[in-house]
């Protein structure tokens, strides 16, 4: 299929290639520009279920700006118990390993989420997605070291699924929030979502965004999320998983010399449909050209 190796193992399950949309930022049904199989894709994240059904938060919920899109979607979901008895089967015809995002409100709402979905075949892995505000604090679970300590604790007792930990960017070192999530048994970390942020429309003299201030991605982040791939690589022995500011084949070049193992893409899927792709051609021609036979020999490297 590749000129080179582009397998990456994450705890048990073995992908093809590195390349995954980010959750929510590839509609792979109704709104999909229908331009590649997504059996090209080493896997699919789900947008994230939560554990109730939610409406999200008020319009507008996205916002462009200089360098990338601010967005404040607000995790609307069908709940977990509707998404696995009415929509997983629907995800199953892609023909790719399927990784489910997992979103709570408290932490008993990821172990609940998991009890339902336990191992499930139709499932490869689980992403717990840690970035998201807790009711408690109103902080993202994984800035809390000890939240985030509990609620993968309690979702590894539930599952035995490759688990991956989606980690805030808005804390104040990534490493310590890395580290717990490994020693909580997290089998690989996602680093990272998006930044806070807002924007204001001078017209209105009001913010733009329903919920005032949202979450900031796009080519605007990747040097300073590269920077927290970098920090967390060093502190930890399980992958990372980079998602931030991904645009082309190069940017992905250098999250795996930073460390990633695998890369997610989001905010380019909306400008470009076809990034994933050319991404996935780009890195195993990259491969090539440097006389590299496999992906994990540039894992690293800028260290």
């Amino acid at each position: 299929m590749y000129q080179t190796d582009l397998t990456v193992a994450i705890g048990g399950l073995t992908l093809k290639n590195p390349v995954m949309p980010a959750s929510g930022t590839y509609d792979y049904f109704d709104c999909n520009a229908n331009v590649f199989p997504m059996s090209d894709l080493g896997a699919i994240v789900m947008k994230s279920v939560h554990r109730y059904e939610r409406t999200g938060n008020l319009s507008p919920r996205i916002v462009e700006t200089l360098g990338g899109m601010i967005n404040a979607v607000g995790i609307p979901s069908c709940g977990i118990e509707s998404f696995m008895e009415r929509e997983l089967d629907h995800y199953c015809q892609l023909d790719t390993p399927i990784i489910l995002s997992l979103s709570g409100s408290q932490a008993e709402d990821y172990e609940q989420s998991v009890q339902i979905v336990a191992n499930d075949s139709r499932l490869a892995a689980l992403e717990l997605n840690l970035s998201c505000p807790n009711v408690g604090s109103g902080l993202p679970f994984s800035s809390d070291i000890a939240l985030l300590r509990d609620v993968v604790t309690r979702v590894r007792k539930q599952t035995k699924l490759p688990l991956l930990v989606k980690l805030t960017p808005n804390i104040t070192d990534i490493r310590v929030s890395a580290k717990a999530s490994e020693d909580a048994g997290a089998d690989a970390v996602v680093v990272s979502n998006t930044f806070r942020a807002m924007k204001i429309d001078i017209q209105k003299k009001r913010p733009v965004l329903g919920n005032i201030s949202g979450g900031l991605s796009g080519p605007a982040i990747k040097p300073q999320n590269m920077f927290l791939v970098y920090q967390t690589y060093e502190s930890i022995k399980i992958p990372v998983v980079a998602c931030g500011g991904i645009g082309c084949w190069q940017d992905a070049i250098e999250y795996f010399m930073a460390g990633a193992s695998a890369i997610q893409v989001g905010c380019c899927n909306f400008t470009n449909p076809m990034c994933m792709v050319e991404v996935i051609e780009g890195i195993d021609q990259y491969l090539k050209d440097n006389n590299y036979t496999s992906l994990s020999e540039i894992r690293g490297l800028a260290h």
